[in-house]
């Protein structure tokens, strides 16, 4: 595909597409019907309709009876590590093999005109941004990510969460469904502002942020704590009135779905004539303007809080000024503790 039929390339080689990003036409005022009924195919796929599809796979065919989860034991919980583990690393080298080892498509529709292999980097273990992600994923990103799993199936099991049936319940469960995309936006707001404190980003969200040029295995790359506050999303099942397979639902949107937003290319090429968007651009500016786009986008939040970039130029002025006025701020703050001489 000629990508320049849908975007730009500057002189280093970095993409934009023509279109500046945008936020999904839900939480908007007037509403905007029209846009909303176009909208809404895309929500469902390919991405949501697979995690969700995805979860119902290891509901039947991987978690264990529930007799079984009543007791924590060794042998259930590493068949589930497993599985986890053996998922993660065919869904992320799936995209990994394709984009950044063969290079089917080139750097055709690659935000960064750059691969992260091109330029090795101290930040790194082994220099390697590749090994440093895909090794921080399989350390701390799927023992958590199991670990979060085994809680929430466990507090099923032993009665501790309101658990509803789909056959009792069909119509609440379903729109559950509906709006699991929606609690993962504001959970993962919430936690990414946070970690963008200064005290927590400093020693936990820095690590995320050495791949400004983000890959793949860039999805997991995280530290502990992190990944702890990422997966915690799934928690929110165990308070809800909800069910196991919704939970899981929601773990797997946490942890499949990370990787369309850091795959780096705009459209991933089916064949010569089709792409699959991505929808990575909001992400993808947040690694590289690090102070904007917070959330993803289906919940404007960055819009309300006016922290959105959407990588225009006036977007670009708007967050200029914005970082002057924070330095003016914390050069006033400086001043006024000097004491007189």
């Amino acid at each position: 595909m000629d990508d320049l039929k849908y975007g730009t390339r500057d002189k280093r080689g970095n993409y934009s597409p023509n279109q500046p990003a945008g936020t999904a036409p839900v939480f908007i005022w007037p509403p905007k019907p029209l846009e909303f009924l176009k909208w809404i195919p895309s929500y469902f796929l390919p991405y949501n309709a697979l995690f969700f599809l995805s979860a119902l796979a290891w509901w039947h065919w991987v978690i264990p009876p529930v007799e079984t989860m009543q007791h924590l034991a060794w042998g259930w919980v590493l068949k589930l590590f497993a599985v986890n583990a053996v998922a993660v690393f065919f869904w992320y080298f799936a995209f990994e093999v394709q984009l950044y080892v063969r290079r089917t498509q080139g750097n055709r529709f690659k935000y960064n005109g750059k691969f992260p292999s091109e330029t090795p980097s101290d930040v790194f273990w082994f220099k390697s941004q590749n090994l440093d992600n895909m090794l921080r994923a399989f350390l701390s990103g799927v023992p958590i990510w199991t670990g979060a799993q085994v809680i929430v199936l466990s507090a099923f099991a032993n009665g501790y969460a309101p658990w509803l049936t789909f056959a009792a319940n069909p119509v609440y469960l379903g729109l559950l469904c509906l709006v699991v995309p929606v609690i993962h936006e504001f959970h993962f707001f919430c936690v990414h502002r946070l970690i963008h404190t200064p005290f927590l980003y400093k020693w936990v969200h820095s690590v995320h942020h050495n791949s400004i040029n983000p890959s793949p295995w860039s999805s997991l790359s995280m530290h502990p704590v992190e990944h702890l506050l990422y997966f915690a999303a799934t928690f929110y099942h165990l308070i809800i009135p909800s069910n196991p397979i919704i939970a899981m639902y929601q773990l797997h949107y946490a942890g499949f779905g990370a990787v369309p937003g850091h795959v780096g290319f705009d459209k991933v090429e089916l064949t010569e004539n089709t792409a699959v968007d991505s929808h990575a651009y909001i992400h993808y500016l947040h690694h590289k303007y690090f102070e904007v786009n917070y959330g993803d986008g289906l919940i404007p939040i960055d819009k309300w809080l006016g922290t959105f970039h959407d990588g225009s130029k006036q977007a670009d002025e708007q967050m200029k000024a914005r970082y002057l006025a924070k330095k003016a701020r914390a050069n006033a703050q400086r001043a006024a503790k000097t004491p007189a001489k």
